[in-house]
């Protein structure tokens, strides 16, 4: 199979210098501002976003370590599959966010509900909208209470 390569289109920019600290989820980011600077031969791509409320934010987990299949999620003491968690480093470290677009300054998106590390490789951004989103309700992989996070 043919190798995927992808360049970063901007960088996040967060109050989070450290992983440690941070949100591990966008509900536990709740106002918490920040932004996507867009690098600038990609803000023709920024056209008529202003009308959207969020954004779906995909980024590379830049500072995490090497992969693991077999992960103990915050919250639980058992192990499970990378798969079944959001757990950072898995064999294609991307991480995705669902934020608040504020406002849209030049190449500078003003965002709140951040929970990304500052200096995170942006890889694209995406409006969301209500008719496109159709997971309304997920299942939580079972019963298994430190799962649901």
């Amino acid at each position: 199979m043919r190798r995927i390569q992808y360049v970063p289109i901007g960088l996040v920019h967060s109050p989070y210098t450290e992983p440690e600290g941070m949100p591990i989820q966008p509900v536990g980011a709740v106002g918490v501002a920040g932004s996507v600077e867009i690098f600038p031969e990609y803000r023709e791509g920024l056209a008529d976003l202003d009308g959207f409320s969020h954004l779906y934010l995909l980024y590379h987990f830049h500072r995490v370590g090497p992969c693991r299949l077999t992960v103990k999620p915050f919250l639980d003491a058992a192990p499970h599959g990378v798969f079944s968690t959001r757990s950072p480093p898995r064999p294609n470290p991307i991480g995705i966010s669902v934020v608040r677009l504020v406002r849209i300054s030049g190449c500078r998106l003003d965002v709140e509900g951040i929970d990304v590390v500052d200096g995170t490789p942006c890889s694209t951004s995406n409006r969301s909208s209500p008719r496109s989103t159709i997971a309304p309700r997920t299942g939580s992989g079972g019963s298994r209470e430190g799962m649901r996070q």
